[in-house]
């Protein structure tokens, strides 16, 4: 029987039940006793999984010998659910490396400076109508004006959907969808089968699955509409995926192409609402942070210069530092060992499950001194290595969408600092709580136009 490396000294059920409900004091608890590497007892990844922060380990574990550790797909089986069985998260080995291959292009290169334009419009159309409340004095949630940005935004990369009924549809129903999965309470849907029961449309199980047939049906809609009308002049992700093929000379299917969609879809808006929100709550709780801000953009001549705002170091260092304090996904997708090996002075048996604990990596306080506190300028003062901040994972799984989630949230930013005057509406410390598989900010961040204080 495998012995297991510094297991946590909880009988598993609790774990689990601590691992949905507060994943955060979970990991802080378990990092006191063992710093650098433990054995998790969790729901989603069969017995046991090993929870790895020490940065040279990480990267033995993502770019080490692939002999020794492979990166299955069927573990990121919780997420089945959404995405189905045929997107770059669920596949393996070639066919993950091809779709990776084929996906990535639009996320890069010229593609920023075309989407410059539409997040700054997408932005100051959603402020603008916020700002219409002002006289009101009604507050609103940095992370709901946050999801109708990105989603709108990715709904655009990924379908060229900007306007129309079935982008309106499809927005209403997926902002419903993840609105199932905001608390720790409902987050337990996706980690315990068992709950996984269709009891009609108003049990929770239920309502999700009537959910996703809604958006299915648009997203089949949509396929069946661009392969009947191919316009060669598209570049949208949809129109690439439509015109790939294999060595055979086969093309996507209906079913590959859905899970495809959805996958980008959520991974691509959920995650960068959320960073963005952090953001904009440490600029507005520390008003030095806002100053230098502000200071650096007006050394933009041209606001519309979209690339020369990408490059700003104190608004990259501000985006690094958010992304480290309050990483969205708290892990590396999961590793197994495929033949005996040692890892930290620990001998690693087959089959055993491993994942690079992104959130205390984040927290070492040997890597970053006074992790707690929010310091941009620790990205100014040195150069961090892709396996001491990995706000994107790494190696073979690293997101896709990292070049566009780090573009808009800089264009996002930079147009709320340069054209609004925003506040917090209080000061009480803002907590980080599991929303599904990430971590969001609990209460989604109250603000207000104007002076709240």
């Amino acid at each position: 029987m495998l012995k297991l490396i510094n297991p946590i000294d909880t009988i598993p059920f609790v774990q689990q039940v601590q691992w949905v409900v507060n994943p955060v004091g979970y990991m802080e608890a378990a990092v006191q006793k063992y710093p650098d590497i433990f054995t998790a007892q969790i729901i989603g990844f069969g017995n046991a999984i090993v929870f790895v922060n020490e940065p040279q380990a990480i990267q033995q574990i993502l770019i080490g010998d692939r002999k020794q550790f492979s990166a299955p797909g069927e573990l990121n089986g919780i997420l089945r659910p959404i995405l189905g069985n045929s997107s770059v998260i669920m596949l393996d080995g070639d066919p993950h490396k091809k779709r990776r291959q084929l996906v990535m292009p639009a996320f890069h290169g010229s593609r920023m400076q075309n989407y410059g334009q539409l997040v700054y419009d997408l932005t100051t159309k959603v402020f603008d109508r916020l700002a219409a409340n002002k006289a009101l004095n009604r507050p609103f949630l940095a992370r709901d004006a946050m999801q109708e940005i990105s989603l709108q935004i990715i709904l655009e990369a990924v379908f060229g959907l900007y306007s129309g009924d079935r982008s309106q549809q499809l927005k209403k129903l997926m902002t419903k969808m993840t609105e199932l999965f905001t608390s720790p309470l409902t987050s337990g849907l996706l980690f315990f089968p068992s709950l996984q029961k269709d009891l009609g449309a108003w049990s929770p199980w239920g309502n999700f699955v009537r959910q996703r047939e809604q958006i299915d049906k648009l997203i089949y809609l949509e396929i069946a509409e661009r392969r009947a009308n191919n316009d060669p002049s598209r570049t949208d992700i949809l129109s690439m995926l439509l015109s790939s093929s294999d060595e055979e000379g086969k093309g996507m299917t209906d079913g590959e192409l859905r899970d495809e969609l959805l996958a980008l879809l959520f991974a691509g808006h959920e995650t960068t609402a959320t960073a963005m929100s952090w953001a904009l709550y440490w600029i507005y709780r520390l008003p030095s942070v806002k100053e230098k801000l502000l200071q650096e953009l007006k050394s933009v001549s041209d606001p519309t210069d979209w690339m020369s705002i990408f490059k700003l170091p104190y608004l990259t260092a501000v985006c690094n530092e958010t992304l480290r304090i309050h990483p969205v996904g708290m892990l590396t997708f999961p590793r197994v060992v495929t033949e005996s090996t040692e890892l930290l002075g620990y001998k690693l048996e087959p089959n055993t499950i491993l994942s690079g604990c992104i959130y205390l990596l984040h927290h070492r306080e040997d890597l970053y001194p006074d992790a707690e506190q929010f310091r941009p300028e620790r990205f100014l003062e040195r150069q961090f290595s892709p396996y001491e901040f990995m706000p994107f994972g790494g190696g073979a799984r690293r997101c896709v969408g990292e070049a566009l989630a780090q573009f808009e949230m800089k264009i996002v930013l930079a147009t709320i600092l340069s054209r609004y005057e925003l506040a917090l509406c209080d000061r009480h410390p803002v907590k980080p709580q599991r929303r599904g598989v990430t971590l969001a900010p609990a209460g989604g961040i109250k603000m207000t136009f104007g002076d709240a204080y």
